[in-house]
């Protein structure tokens, strides 16, 4: 098969919406990452995406629609929290879990009774959402447990020969996932942090809460379970706390002939005397667009990655934290 990446176009998403249409998967862009997208109440399309990804069959995807559909298609109650917490941040990086009325495909959830949605605020994937006209399943337009895709170089590099069409939305500006908040109790509960954070949600709905899975439990949201979002590299992370046993494990590495890389902030890599730093850049919103961009410049120049952990760890940084963990993750 051979891939395209093409700008957004009318001709670009003609031809996306037949590949879609036809059981097919497209990559497009979002504000966070790009999604590998097919037919959500096509069970074989939907099926492919986890087998062009080599994705866990039980770890759920989430439903992608353009900002007039109405969700009551899909699900059946929306709580008065959760259109409170929509008409703050939507279209933006938020998807909310609600108990679905089963229309979409069965293997969009992984068997769960529950659908993940989300409406994005790139203006090429509302564009070629509206242009689909159909609820649209995806996960990140990347081989399963590698770093996420913030660019259409970054999917053609994982899914070449895979898929037909990749539409180019540019350096996604979010970089990490959507927060996920299951939206099924009496108030939101974070699945998965990002940058909807949860002092912005308790700020709309009154509370929130913060889920952690259970050993043997079925994950309820994507990237809840397994090894996510890895360089090809080796890594390892310290703590902030730590950062002089990095920065001197760092030194024992090129004495050693390892070709070692020290991802960070930017205030930690003007504290630290090495010369091969990632630099993740000054401000939360700077550090979380970089951290997948630089985690892939890293396996391509290094052999190790030796990642120190930011001071700050709350807020949008509880969603950096939460991939960079998994990203160093043995």
């Amino acid at each position: 098969m051979h891939t395209r990446i093409l700008q957004i176009n009318e001709d670009s998403l003609n031809e996306s919406k037949d590949i879609i249409l036809n059981g097919g998967a497209v990559a497009f862009p979002t504000e966070t990452v790009y999604g590998l997208g097919a037919n959500a109440f096509d069970g074989s399309a939907v099926e492919n995406i986890f087998k062009i990804k080599g994705r866990p069959c039980d770890n759920p995807l989430i439903v992608h629609v353009h900002n007039d559909y109405d969700i009551s298609n899909l699900v059946s109650y929306v709580p008065e929290y959760a259109k409170l917490l929509a008409k703050a941040y939507l279209p933006g990086p938020l998807t909310m879990v609600y108990k679905s009325k089963g229309k979409v495909s069965p293997a969009v959830s992984c068997g769960l009774d529950t659908l993940a949605i989300r409406v994005p605020s790139h203006k090429g994937a509302q564009e070629f959402l509206k242009h689909i006209g159909l609820p649209v399943a995806a996960p990140s337009a990347n081989v399963s447990k590698h770093v996420s895709p913030v660019t259409a170089e970054h999917v053609f590099s994982d899914l070449n020969g895979k898929i037909e069409i990749i539409l180019d939305g540019g350096k996604c500006v979010g970089g990490i996932e959507s927060t996920v908040v299951d939206c099924t109790s009496d108030i939101p509960v974070i699945l998965r942090s990002g940058l909807i954070t949860r002092e912005m949600i308790a700020c709309v709905a009154g509370d929130c809460g913060e889920y952690s899975l259970k050993e043997g439990e079925s994950a309820r949201s994507p990237g809840m379970k397994y090894k996510h979002y890895s360089p090809l590299c080796e890594t390892m992370l310290f703590d902030f706390c730590d950062r002089k046993k990095a920065e001197k494990k760092y030194e024992e590495c090129i004495a050693a002939g390892v070709n070692a890389y020290i991802l960070c902030d930017g205030a930690t890599a003007n504290s630290i005397k090495a010369k091969k730093i990632l630099n993740l850049g000054e401000s939360e919103a700077e550090i979380a667009s970089n951290l997948y961009f630089k985690l892939r410049e890293g396996e391509k120049k290094a052999e190790l990655i030796i990642a120190i952990s930011p001071e700050k760890q709350d807020g949008v940084m509880a969603g950096v934290m939460n991939r960079l963990t998994k990203a160093c993750k043995n």
